[in-house]
């Protein structure tokens, strides 16, 4: 009975999996995770405002519980994982569905962040890698980096113009990626009503528009040389 069971539930989570909403709400859940992981993360680089201290007492502490932090890493990974793998799929299912494009392609309903979804999302992947590459293990982009001295290893990085520019770019698609993300999370999971559609909408820009300027402000105060 248990055997039997068993496969029950592994054929009914394949289904889910097979299917084009099942595939949608996982892209829904797992954005969900990775929007607050966004959100809580550019609080804490925000932190490098209060000084090398407060900062770098910041990163000390994220490591001083590696349990949480392993496992932290583990969900997101697991999420990003998910997310990009839902996403290739739907975007190749969505081409065996219309192989011949439109003669003519008319943009009405769909805004620039949807219509650049799917390309803007592995660009912020590529960044994302880098990005760890960078400050978590001091791979490149990092002139002298030096172990548990995270103030000085943004500063250094980010007073670099080439290394600042592609962050602020980066963090502007992760801003046109985040807007559609979360309309679409809400669409997929039920949350709309008409009544409460252009506040949701607004909300998602205001969102995706908090974020960015929270992280762009780390690279443009460097080079201005307010954070130094």
């Amino acid at each position: 009975m248990g055997t039997i069971a068993l496969g029950v539930r592994d054929n009914v989570a394949a289904r889910f999996w097979g299917s084009t909403n099942g595939k949608k709400a996982v892209m829904a859940v797992t954005g969900l995770i990775l929007f607050g992981f966004v959100m809580g993360h550019m609080l804490g680089n925000l932190q490098i405002f209060e000084g090398p201290v407060a900062f770098n007492d910041y990163a000390k502490f994220l490591r001083s519980v590696p349990l949480g932090l392993w496992l932290a890493r583990i969900v997101l990974l697991t999420s990003v994982v998910l997310h990009v793998t839902a996403s290739v799929q739907l975007v190749l299912r969505k081409r065996r569905a219309r192989p011949v494009a439109y003669a003519s392609k008319e943009s009405i309903a769909s805004t620039y962040a949807s219509r650049t979804m799917y390309w803007s999302g592995p660009i912020i992947l590529a960044f994302v890698i880098y990005h760890l590459l960078q400050f978590t293990f001091g791979v490149t982009g990092v002139p002298d980096y030096q172990e548990g001295e995270v103030y000085r290893n943004v500063v250094s990085g980010f007073g670099q113009p080439a290394i600042a520019i592609w962050y602020i770019v980066s963090m502007l698609l992760l801003c046109l990626h985040l807007r559609h993300g979360v309309w679409s999370m809400f669409q997929t999971l039920g949350v709309n009503h008409p009544r409460y559609t252009p506040i949701l909408r607004h909300g998602a820009t205001l969102f995706a528009v908090v974020v960015a300027i929270g992280f762009i402000s780390i690279p443009v105060s460097v080079l201005f040389g307010w954070v130094s």
